[in-house]
């Protein structure tokens, strides 16, 4: 843990040097944005296809070269937008909590599922586990079994589950024989597989890839949700975001994107419905469990 901080601490450093020599002006001149994702398909391929009309969108509604970045981790997705290899970035609520906390980045927007900027995170298992509650994966039942968690980015992966098995006074390495640290969608292939006994996961990945017939719904039992979590944060660099009328231009062109949606459903996936503008007291809730759990430490 003292590594993860650290490395955060020397991005922290990185990124208000930038904020020292690159002036909002800089942002006006045309210079080109790097617009990172984080890998919400299967692969980048699959994830590059999806997300490249939205950074076409962006690019004609700023009037400015947009070039899409995706990156295979929530975690390296909040480094990328700290240390300026990212200016504009949409990202799972804890990657943002973190780039804000370290190096100051931004929300301007939230994103829509089904109509709602709120999503669930959860805990699930297989039908043959013998796990047919979370009271029996706390319990005697689950002492020994293996669990995965999403990358230590992630919200509902990592963040949100390891407060809630810290609320109950258990200590994952001790409790189960094996933990892991995967992606979100082999998480749930493994657990429908058998492959291991119970994992983290997030509503809305389960359902598409129910609805990609990626794995099948009976085999995907859900033991556990959280309360409403955020959605993923269409967030800006520091520096960029100085540049108030950039980041108002910003959200004037996602909010276009739920209407538009109607003739150009290509410009998200299945089930996002568009953008509403938002800030950072909307985040407070990662934030807090963050700072309960002491991966995140109060600004001094």
């Amino acid at each position: 843990m003292k590594l993860f901080r650290r490395s955060w601490l020397q991005l922290a450093s990185a990124s208000m040097l930038a904020g020292v020599l690159v002036s909002p002006s800089a942002w006006a001149q045309g210079k080109p944005l790097v617009f990172g994702v984080g890998m919400f398909q299967p692969d980048r391929e699959k994830n590059d296809a999806t997300y490249r009309p939205l950074a076409q969108h962006l690019s004609q509604r700023l009037g400015r070269e947009v070039r899409l970045r995706t990156v295979d981790s929530w975690e390296g997705l909040a480094k990328s937008l700290a240390n300026g290899e990212t200016d504009i970035a949409l990202m799972g609520p804890w990657g943002y909590v973190l780039a804000n906390q370290m190096a100051d980045a931004q929300v301007v927007s939230t994103i829509l599922y089904q109509g709602k900027p709120e999503y669930f995170g959860m805990i699930v298992t297989h039908p043959d586990s013998g796990l047919n509650s979370v009271q029996d994966l706390l319990g005697p039942k689950g002492k020994g079994r293996t669990f995965a968690f999403g990358d230590k980015g992630s919200t509902s992966g990592y963040l949100v589950p390891l407060h809630f098995f810290m609320q109950q006074g258990i200590e994952p390495e001790k409790h189960f024989s094996r933990v892991l640290y995967t992606k979100h969608q082999a998480i749930q292939m493994q657990v429908t597989a058998g492959q291991i006994d119970a994992g983290a996961d997030y509503n809305r990945n389960r359902t598409a890839m129910i609805d990609q017939g990626m794995i099948r719904a009976e085999r995907s039992k859900v033991i556990w949700q959280s309360p409403p979590l955020p959605n993923d944060a269409l967030a800006v660099s520091a520096p960029l975001f100085k540049d108030k009328a950039f980041v108002q231009r910003l959200q004037q062109a996602v909010a276009e994107i739920g209407p538009l949606l109607k003739t150009q459903p290509q410009l998200l996936p299945a089930h996002y419905t568009g953008f509403v503008n938002s800030d950072n007291t909307f985040y407070k809730p990662i934030r807090d469990a963050g700072l309960a759990t002491g991966t995140l430490r109060p600004k001094s």
